[in-house]
C-alpha cells in the first residue's frame, strides 16, 4: 500500500507513556500533527485518514471505555449515562471497525495505487485528491501587504513596550504579531517578547530559540523599532526589576482606543510599560494599516530560527522523495490527539480504569477544580456523539513517516523536550502540503490555513470532516466495506472546505488574510 504518514507527538495512556520513556517513540510531544502521503484516489485518502488517525508515534494507544467522571455520582445520572451509551456513536469502537475493514482497505488501496501509477502527472494533478470542489481558477489572489503598508519616517519613540506571550507556538505567534501592531499604534519601541513558561507545554524556549531575532528586527526596522532587551538606563529607573514596571492589564480583544486612552498616557509618563499576559489582547477588527502590519509580521518578519529551518527543509525534501507516485505532493493532517486535549474533551476510549485515572490527573494538573464544580456533569457519550472527541491514532501502515523516520536521532536531539520547536518543525512540513486536513480546533490549524491561503493564491485546499457523522460510521463493527466507503465519500464531499474566503468583521486576520493583506491578481497587482 503506497501510504506514508508523518506523525508528531501526542497520545495518552499506558502504551503512550511507555513509548515516551523509550525515547524515539515521541509520544510525549504535545502538539499532534500528521502528514499523510497518499498515492491513491481521493476517497481512499480520506479513508486512510479517518481510519488511521495519527499523532501518536509510539504505537497503538490503549485508552478506555469507562463511563467517565461525574461530580454528582447519583444513581439517576448513572442510569441516564447507561441509556445514553446505547445511542449510536456513544462508544469508542473505531479500532474494531478498522480491524474488520483493514483487509478490504488494503486491497482497495492497492487497486487505486495501480490505477494512479498509470496516470500522467497532469492527470493525477486533476484527480479528486488534489482538486477542491470549490476551486475557482478565476479568483487568484496574491500577497500585496508591502503595497498596503504606510511607511512614514518613524518619529521619536514614546517609550518601551514589553509583553509576555503565553501558550504554545501559534498562540505565541499571535501575541507577537499583535504586540508589533500595538507598538506601532503607540509609537513605542518593542522589546523582544518574553515567553511565559506554561504547565501544559513545559517549554523553556526563548524567542531566539524559535524565531530568527535578527531577521525579525531588521525586517521591521522601517515600521516599528525592536530591541533585544530593555536598555540599562531605563531598567535602572525601575531598580533593575522588570516586575517594578507597571503591568497595564488589558482585557481580551481590546480596541485601539483602549490603548491610546489607557496605555499611552502611562507610557509617556514612565517611559516603559508591560502587558502580561498578552494573549488575544487586540481586537480582530482594527484599521487596515494595522491589519497589514499583522500580516507583514506573521508572513515576513517571523522566520523560524536557522536550526529549525534547516532540518525542516531537509524533512520536506525527504517527504517529497517518498511521494514519487503523486509528483512529490502530499497531504498533511492535524489530529490533536494528545494528553491535554483528550483530558479536556472528557472523552473515553478503551484504556479502562488506568486511562480514567490518568485523564483525571491530567485535568487536575492543568485545570484545578474546573471539572469538579458543583452541578457539573461530564458526559463522555454525548461528547462523542457531538463530534467533540479527538480522533485516535491507529498503526498498521507500511510506509509510516514520522520525525523519527524523516530525521536522524542526532538531528532531533536539540529539539527534544521543546514542544514549541517541535511544533515549528511540524508547521514547516505541513505548510507546503497539497491538501491540509484538520479534525480539531486550535491555533495550529487556524494559522496554517491562513498561511497556506497567503502563499497559494488565496485558495489552499482544506478538509474538515464532520465528526458527528464519522462516529456513526465507526459505531458498527460489522459494517461492510462498500457501505462504509459510501459514507466516507458523502462526508468528504461535504467537508471539503472552500479555500478562497474573505475576512468578515469578527474573523481573524490570521485565518483570513484577504482582502487586507492580499489583492486579486487582475486588480491592484
Amino acid at each position: 500500500m503506497s501510504v506514508a504518514l508523518y506523525a508528531r507527538g501526542g497520545g495518552c495512556g499506558a502504551k503512550a507513556a511507555a513509548a515516551r520513556r523509550s525515547g524515539r517513540g515521541g509520544g510525549g510531544r504535545r502538539r499532534a500533527a500528521v502528514v499523510l502521503l497518499l498515492a491513491l484516489a481521493y476517497v481512499a485518502g480520506l479513508l486512510v485518514f479517518v481510519l488511521a488517525g495519527g499523532g501518536g508515534v509510539g504505537g497503538r494507544v490503549e485508552v478506555g471505555r469507562e463511563v467517565g467522571v461525574m461530580t454528582v455520582a447519583s444513581l439517576r445520572r448513572r442510569r441516564a449515562a447507561a441509556a445514553a451509551a446505547a445511542q449510536p456513536g456513544s462508544v469508542y469502537r473505531s479500532h474494531l471497525v478498522f480491524e474488520r475493514l483493514w483487509p478490504d482497505i488494503r486491497d482497495d488501496a492497492s487497486s487505486a495505487s495501480a490505477a494512479a501509477s498509470s496516470l500522467s502527472s497532469t492527470s493525477w494533478r486533476r484527480s479528486m485528491l488534489m482538486t477542491s470542489h470549490y476551486q475557482n481558477p478565476g479568483e487568484l489572489w496574491m500577497p500585496c501587504v508591502n503595497r498596503k503598508l504606510i511607511r512614514p519616517e518613524l518619529p521619536p519613540s514614546n517609550g518601551y513596550l514589553m509583553i509576555e506571550a503565553n501558550g504554545g507556538l501559534n498562540q505565541q505567534r499571535l501575541s507577537i504579531c499583535d504586540a508589533v501592531a500595538v507598538a506601532s499604534l503607540l509609537n513605542a519601541t518593542l522589546v523582544i517578547p518574553a515567553f511565559h513558561f506554561n504547565s501544559v507545554w513545559r517549554d523553556h524556549s526563548k524567542f531566539g530559540d524559535i524565531f530568527d531575532e535578527d531577521h525579525f528586527i531588521e525586517t521591521l526596522k522601517e515600521h516599528v523599532r525592536v530591541v533585544k532587551e530593555l536598555p540599562i538606563d531605563v531598567l535602572t529607573r525601575f531598580n533593575h526589576n522588570i516586575s517594578s514596571i507597571p503591568n497595564m492589564r488589558t482585557k481580551a480583544y481590546s480596541s485601539p482606543n483602549h490603548y491610546m486612552q489607557k496605555v499611552l498616557p502611562k507610557l509617556l509618563e514612565l517611559g516603559a510599560v508591560r502587558i502580561a499576559p498578552f494573549s488575544n489582547r487586540l481586537a480582530q477588527s482594527v484599521p487596515s494599516n494595522l491589519q497589514a502590519l499583522r500580516c507583514f509580521v506573521n508572513y515576513q518578519a517571523l522566520r523560524f530560527a536557522e536550526p529549525i529551518r534547516v532540518l525542516a527543509e531537509d524533512m520536506v525534501e525527504r517527504m517529497v522523495k517518498r511521494s514519487t507516485l503523486t509528483g512529490g505532493k502530499f497531504v498533511s493532517v492535524h489530529l490533536r490527539f494528545e494528553e491535554d486535549m483528550v483530558a479536556f474533551s472528557c472523552c473515553t476510549y478503551d484504556g479502562g480504569l488506568k486511562e480514567k485515572t490518568e485523564m483525571e490527573n491530567a485535568r487536575e494538573r492543568s485545570w484545578r477544580g474546573k471539572f469538579h464544580r458543583h452541578g457539573r456533569v461530564i458526559n463522555p457519550e454525548a461528547n462523542r456523539r457531538d463530534g467533540k472527541c479527538p480522533l485516535t491514532p491507529l498503526e498498521m501502515f507500511p510506509l509510516l513517516a514520522t520525525k523519527d523516520t524523516l530525521a536522524l536521532p542526532e538531528e532531533l536531539a536539540e529539539f527534544e523536550g521543546h514542544s514549541s520547536r517541535l511544533a515549528a518543525l511540524d508547521y514547516s512540513v505541513c505548510l507546503p502540503s497539497e491538501v491540509f486536513v484538520t479534525t480539531q480546533g486550535g491555533n495550529f490549524p487556524h494559522f496554517l490555513m491562513g498561511h497556506r491561503r497567503y502563499l497559494f493564491g488565496g485558495n489552499a485546499k482544506t478538509i474538515k470532516p464532520d465528526k458527528r457523522k464519522l462516529v456513526l460510521s465507526f459505531d458498527d463493527p460489522n459494517i461492510r466495506w462498500n457501505r462504509f466507503k459510501r459514507h466516507m465519500q458523502d462526508i468528504l464531499h461535504h467537508s471539503d472546505m472552500r479555500g478562497t474566503a474573505l475576512r468578515k468583521p469578527n474573523d481573524s486576520i490570521y485565518i483570513f488574510p484577504m482582502p487586507e493583506c492580499m489583492c486579486q491578481q487582475d486588480g491592484m497587482m
